[in-house]
């Protein structure tokens, strides 16, 4: 190097260094908590790599360890649930293969919701139909699922909320025409309310809340602030003693009320209510989240499966990010804990794309393996990703 510009930059080197440090102010890159979120491209690569796994697999469902028969069902819930996510990753990247093929899968069910469409779990995938009915303004494709909501409106059901067997086999529960376990909260609000939206019918809206507070005052346990998963968990205790409170079943809760507040006007006074129970349980979510990233599956007793587990970390992390993308949580508060859950959960995804440690179906904690997926836990990942990119 010439020995006169050596000596001009050594001379220098102070001066250099505070312009070179001034100009990373000014762009924001040494703003520290930015260089934690993830990168986009990154969350993109897992979220579109899962994508791509879970869509080559819908014909043959081998790789599912129980409930095969539940999962085969093109209009119940697990499917839905994926759909919902898919969908809202779908709207995220603009993938055109994402979005046609969530138009494939309503054509295929004909634009119908389950057998069972007094049931939640049939419901959900309803959503899915009123999000592509939105993009293409094409209301007929929800047109049977009105149908379904103006005869149960027509013959509204006001039974307790207790959960006793169904000895007819048409459910879980005789209480579960209405929303007597929490995962309902999920599958069936977020679906009225964007239908209601839509049509600009009232009615679909004023259902949603008058069910959802029935399900609020039996469910919600407030010294908590979370959900049991039915009336059969109020005193069940854990191996070790603690209220048994289900990581997926608070999953479906708090990832499903971003699904029903973006549906509800901002001027209804109804929206703060929601808002004020979102940010509650991630006041008490965020706690109880482990230094891996991940949820125990017994939110209040890490120790009885632990283990990780995907599928309610994903909608936690999803309903945090969520919650600051929208200005309902400190982002210098929560970020720390949706960049440990995107961590976890990128973590669970292999190089082909399968999601690991799903928790299978079920209504309470249960052992999860490393191998175990589920179409819900995919729909959860990709739910996470849609708002965790826009971090």
């Amino acid at each position: 190097m010439n020995h006169f510009l050596l000596h001009y930059l050594r001379s220098h080197l102070v001066t250099v260094c505070a312009i070179l440090l001034g100009l990373l102010l000014i762009s924001g890159c040494a703003h520290k908590p930015a260089a934690t979120i993830p990168a986009a491209q990154a969350v993109a690569d897992v979220a579109n790599r899962a994508a791509d796994w879970q869509l080559a697999h819908m014909d043959n469902f081998d790789y599912v360890r129980t409930f095969r028969d539940h999962t085969e069902n093109p209009h119940g819930w697990i499917q839905g649930a994926f759909f919902v996510g898919l969908n809202r990753w779908a709207e995220h990247s603009q993938n055109a293969d994402y979005l046609q093929a969530l138009v494939i899968k309503g054509e295929a069910n004909k634009w119908k919701l389950g057998d069972k469409s007094w049931h939640a779990d049939d419901q959900v995938i309803g959503f899915t139909y009123a999000a592509v009915a939105a993009r293409k303004n094409d209301l007929s494709l929800i047109a049977p699922t009105q149908k379904v909501f103006k005869e149960i409106l027509a013959n509204r059901k006001t039974h307790s909320l207790e959960y006793n067997s169904d000895p007819t086999g048409q459910g879980e529960a005789t209480c579960q025409h209405r929303w007597c376990w929490c995962d309902a909260l999920f599958m069936a609000p977020p679906v009225w309310a964007a239908v209601g939206k839509l049509t600009g019918n009232p009615a679909y809206l004023n259902y949603v809340d008058e069910e959802y507070q029935a399900t609020i005052d039996y469910l919600f346990d407030k010294n908590e602030h979370l959900f049991y998963r039915d009336g059969r968990f109020f005193e069940r205790r854990s191996k070790n003693d603690k209220k048994i409170f289900w990581s997926r079943g608070n999953g479906w809760v708090f990832a499903g009320l971003p699904l029903l507040i973006e549906q509800i006007p901002a001027n209804d006074p109804r929206k703060q209510k929601y808002e004020n129970l979102f940010k509650t349980m991630a006041a008490s979510l965020r706690k109880l989240q482990q230094p891996n990233g991940f949820w125990p599956s017994s939110l209040l007793d890490k120790d009885e499966f632990n283990v990780p587990e995907t599928s309610g970390t994903g909608f936690m992390t999803f309903g945090l990010a969520w919650g600051i993308n929208n200005g309902l949580l400190s982002k210098a508060e929560y970020l720390p804990a949706v960049n440990t859950g995107w961590n976890g959960l990128a973590s669970a995804v292999d190089k082909t794309g399968k999601l690991g440690w799903v928790q299978q179906v079920g209504a309470s904690p249960e052992k999860i393996l490393p191998e175990d997926t589920q179409l819900y836990g995919v729909g959860a990942l990709l739910l996470a990703a849609s708002e965790v990119s826009k971090l």
